[in-house]
């Protein structure tokens, strides 16, 4: 067992979702790194924040991670796993405080300057997008809807929890927008941070183009590790894969 797997790991999810979202993947990682602490994180406009509002800056969504962390009482280094936009505020937290991270997972994430905009977001994807924010149908078609977007394997019997959460913690269209602008607006270093670091994509993302994760790698010259069939939902679709390469890469 190496010194990061004992370490507190941090868990940041994506745009518009929040922690109840990584389902049975904590336990699932828990099971490799029994002496891991692990602490989910959700960013203003989500989750139990979800009538905060969403940071405009993806390094206030970092802030925002670390100083939750203090108010837990849980001190530097940090391991990070993050995917999609929680992907670019680990990428923010790392090149400004590369002291305080011990290790970094990336999944699925799309950074510029290294990826056009339609491979950063699918332009299948955007009317779907559009319509959900614009004029929301009923919360299951909703959920429905993601869960095409985001997984390649995954039950519908998710759609019970998801509907629920949705129903218990809306996300505004107002703070799904923000999140949006944030993402769209931030611009990650041409060098990668001074961090251990490992970037993780599936092969079937249908949001977010694999080329974006591919282009990264080479960019940064960073370890890539590719699974063939899951989807932008990495952790939905193979948590078992996912757990298994961070234990296989974690730095000694």
């Amino acid at each position: 067992m190496t010194e990061a797997a004992g370490q507190t790991w941090v868990f940041l999810r994506g745009l518009m979702r929040d922690s109840r979202h990584w389902g049975a993947f904590p336990d699932t990682f828990r099971q490799r790194f029994p002496n891991a602490r692990i602490e989910l994180i959700d960013f203003p406009g989500n989750g139990l924040l979800n009538c905060e509002d969403s940071p405009l800056s993806v390094d206030a969504m970092a802030d925002h991670a670390r100083a939750e962390l203090a108010r837990r009482g849980l001190m530097p280094p940090y391991c990070l796993l993050a995917m999609s936009l929680g992907a670019m505020a680990a990428t923010a937290w790392a090149d400004q405080h590369p002291d305080e991270i011990a290790a970094c997972v990336l999944i699925n994430t799309s950074l510029r300057p290294f990826s056009p905009p339609h491979w950063r977001l699918r332009p299948a994807v955007w009317p779907s997008l559009l319509r959900m924010l614009m004029k929301p149908p009923a919360p299951r078609e909703i959920e429905r809807s993601i869960l095409k977007l985001t997984s390649r394997s995954a039950p519908e019997t998710v759609l019970d929890d998801w509907t629920a959460w949705r129903l218990s913690h809306s996300v505004s269209p107002a703070n799904a927008l923000r999140q949006l602008a944030a993402a769209a607006r931030y611009r990650a270093p041409r060098s990668a941070p001074d961090v251990p670091l490992l970037i993780v994509n599936g092969a079937a993302d249908g949001l977010v183009d694999p080329r974006c994760s591919q282009k990264l790698a080479a960019a940064w010259d960073r370890a890539i590790a590719v699974h063939p069939s899951a989807g932008h939902d990495l952790p939905l679709d193979a948590g078992d894969w996912l757990a298994d390469t961070v234990q296989r890469w974690l730095p000694g």
